[in-house]
């Protein structure tokens, strides 16, 4: 068997995170080699960018923090030491523009993620980054070495420190599968099971229903799950509800239905229009108009809004124009059920904060983690992104500062 070789810093992961870790590490001067095992560096980066690459939210910070949950005591001073301002002015450091969309979330000029990654690959090769593709992190082998399967066959690496950054569970077809788990776990290490993140959710729809109106969007819904309201669009899909006013709430819907065995999530069609004013517009003569020929010039709501008050009211809604106005700006559905993590866009679980002394290892000193392996979840809307770029740049410094003490 070859010598293994020897460098500063191994980063396993071609992520945000990964990729992260190795500029700033590579950018202080340290020896890094980045280590993939899709033929192609960020691949679920660009998969982000398909629809606009959301990259950060440009909302107040303490808002920004408090969407991470239950981690955000954690992951407050990485985001603090490296904030939304700080990715933006990142980017634009690639040439890269960026502008701040209605809903505040903020993008590249180009939308697309492929411009922002081949300039970011240019800046690793300049600062002397070795990226290996198609090797695949098999563990540590006899010796202590990392082991990798490559095209050529085993690979042994020796580096003075390491960045794991393999990602979560979701979007297994992009690189992140979540194998690594069960090897951190032999180690001694605590994970927390996968769980779907950012998910859509089951509905028994009527048959009907679901024949006339799977894939119809739900524009400007306010809904709402115990006490907590998100706005956004929605979509009605065959199976259910999804879409990113959904995705803010799945956190706590998902715990829910796992407790409970369903959840009943309030839909407010018209957010926008106080009850005291739908009142008053229903109130108007109605003549001999069908009240969903009324409904839809009333109050203006789509064929698709009409079918799911009679999915949550039944088919007979309310006659009163108070009690209809109600049954408008509270919309229940029963969710059944979860999608699974090959639906959803993120997942919870992986790598317990407890496992790790700041972002390094206890059961391996030397090791560092950065990105979606670490339980913290977070609605989209740029949230997961930043955190990741963010935990990229803690495990980075982390690993400098090790490496720099005597």
């Amino acid at each position: 068997m070859t010598d293994p070789q020897v460098l500063d810093v191994a980063v396993i992961g071609g992520g945000p995170a990964g990729l992260m870790a190795a500029e700033v590490l590579s950018g202080a001067g340290l020896s890094v080699a980045v280590f993939e095992r899709m033929p192609t560096l960020g691949r679920k980066f660009l998969m982000a960018g398909r629809g606009g690459l959301n990259l950060t939210h440009s909302e107040d910070f303490e808002r920004f923090v408090a969407r991470y949950g239950a981690a955000a005591p954690i992951l407050r001073p990485i985001l603090e030491a490296f904030t939304p301002a700080d990715l933006v002015a990142w980017a634009e450091g690639l040439g890269q523009a960026t502008f701040v969309g209605t809903s505040g979330r903020v993008f590249p000029k180009a939308l697309k993620g492929s411009p922002l990654l081949r300039a970011w690959i240019a800046r690793l090769e300049g600062q002397g980054v070795a990226l290996n593709l198609r090797s695949t992190w098999t563990g540590w082998n006899a010796a202590g070495d990392l082991a990798f399967d490559t095209p050529d066959g085993p690979r042994a690496v020796r580096p003075r420190a390491t960045v794991l950054a393999l990602g979560g569970a979701s979007w297994a077809k992009l690189g992140s599968d979540g194998a690594w788990a069960p090897r951190l776990a032999a180690r001694g290490a605590a994970t927390a099971p996968f769980r779907p993140a950012n998910v859509g959710f089951t509905v028994d729809w009527t048959p009907l229903f679901r024949e006339r109106f799977a894939g119809s969007p739900l524009k400007n819904v306010a809904l709402t799950f115990e006490g907590r309201t998100s706005r956004g669009d929605a979509l009605a899909s065959g199976y259910g509800l999804e879409g990113g006013a959904v995705y803010a709430l799945s956190a706590a819907l998902r715990d829910a239905i796992a407790v409970h065995g369903s959840a009943t999530l309030e839909i407010d069609l018209r957010p926008d229009v106080p009850l005291a004013q739908l009142t008053a517009r229903l109130s108007r003569p109605r003549g001999g108009q069908s009240l969903s020929s009324w409904l839809r010039k009333a109050v203006h709501l789509s064929p698709v809004e009409i079918a799911l008050l009679r999915e949550a009211h039944g088919l007979a809604l309310p006659v009163a124009p108070d009690a209809l106005a109600a049954a408008i700006k509270a919309a229940p559905i029963v969710l059944t059920g979860t999608q699974g993590l090959e639906r959803a866009i993120s997942s919870a679980g992986g790598l317990a904060f407890d496992a790790l002394d700041g972002l390094e290892l206890k059961a391996a000193p030397g090791v560092f983690v950065a990105g979606e392996m670490l339980d913290w979840e977070a609605p989209t809307g740029g949230y997961l992104l930043q955190a990741c770029f963010a935990t990229g740049v803690a495990a980075a410094r982390a690993v400098i500062d090790r490496l720099s003490t005597p």
